[in-house]
């Protein structure tokens, strides 16, 4: 089966060796999006800010790759404090709507940038 590199200038270049998102098939998969401005590639100040600014830049890797979020199957949520959850997952609620894709979120002790969030979601479309 074919890869297919997905790539826009709307979401942050990857900050290492990887793609923003791979399509193989009807699956699309994103690498981790931090919160980061794709004009600037800085950090917004605060969770909710870098939480709306990851699935910002979800949103344009899903559209560049003819998806949308009601396409998204899973979500993988890495926080750096737990205790951010309820702000984060008020951001993600009003970001999804009523699709409820299957989810993980999990505390991890450090991200890329000194972000407090990362997401990456798997869509499949048809």
């Amino acid at each position: 089966m074919a890869l297919n590199i997905v790539h826009t200038e709307k979401a942050p270049a990857a900050v290492g060796p990887y793609s923003q998102a791979i399509r193989t098939g009807n699956l699309l998969l994103t690498s981790g999006q931090l919160g980061l401005d794709p004009e600037t590639g800085a950090l917004p100040e605060g969770i909710a800010a870098q939480a709306e600014q990851s699935l910002a830049n979800i949103d344009a890797i899903l559209a560049e790759a003819g998806f949308a979020k009601t396409d998204v199957v899973k979500t993988t949520v890495f926080i750096r404090n737990m205790g951010d959850f309820g702000i984060v997952n008020e951001i993600y609620a009003r970001y999804f709507g009523d699709h409820k894709p299957a989810r993980s979120c999990v505390e991890v002790s450090s991200l890329p940038k000194g972000g407090l969030v990362e997401i990456e979601v798997i869509a499949s479309g048809d």
